[in-house]
């Protein structure tokens, strides 16, 4: 966790060196590679992605999720649940995180997504990471709503809650059906 005092361009740049990443935090690189020591996906540094990871990497900072698997379902959530306005990849990538999630931290996905309906998100804020760049992470915290307490849960939480789980795993078995269709497919044009 990083203190309030601290601007969100130094916060950054620790999180950054304490994560892992380059000084540019990988923005720059044509693939982002994703996964486990043994099972690594590329995945294609869009533009549309690293507009999105630029302030994806500032709600990590704000909202105090760390990169590991847990944390990056957990600000998957957050961000699905606080809006993540018209960036696509956005969407898409969190809708994975939530997925994964449903299964390896089902309660501390719970959490942050009611957490997240109570926040705002710099997507849905318009705002670019040059906007807060120069800001003391605490001023950013408090127009993201992070500096309450977190509530339970309501009902419209828990509906919500299942209707985004249910797109985030049609979208993972979608992702899994169609290749094995068209493999499906060729093996059978090969037979005959």
């Amino acid at each position: 966790m990083f203190a309030d005092s601290l601007l969100v361009s130094e916060a950054r740049r620790q999180f950054f060196a304490v994560s892992g990443f380059d000084r540019e935090g990988g923005y720059t690189k044509p693939v982002y590679w994703l996964g486990l020591k043994w099972l690594r996906v590329p995945i294609p540094n869009t533009a549309g992605r690293v507009r999105a990871v630029r302030l994806h990497d500032l709600h990590h900072l704000a909202a105090g999720y760390p990169t590991t698997w847990h944390g990056e379902v957990q600000i998957g959530a957050w961000e699905l649940a606080g809006g993540c306005g018209r960036y696509v990849a956005a969407w898409v990538l969190n809708l994975y995180a939530f997925a994964v999630g449903l299964f390896i931290a089902p309660h501390a996905l719970w959490q942050a997504f009611v957490r997240g309906r109570r926040s705002l998100t710099l997507y849905r804020l318009g705002m670019t990471d040059d906007d807060v760049l120069q800001l003391p992470l605490g001023d950013l915290r408090s127009r993201l709503g992070l500096q309450g307490k977190t509530t339970s849960g309501s009902a419209g939480d828990a509906w919500a809650f299942a209707a985004v789980a249910a797109a985030a795993l049609f979208q993972g078995a979608l992702t899994v059906a169609v290749p094995l269709a068209l493999l499906g497919g060729l093996l059978l044009l090969a037979a005959s």
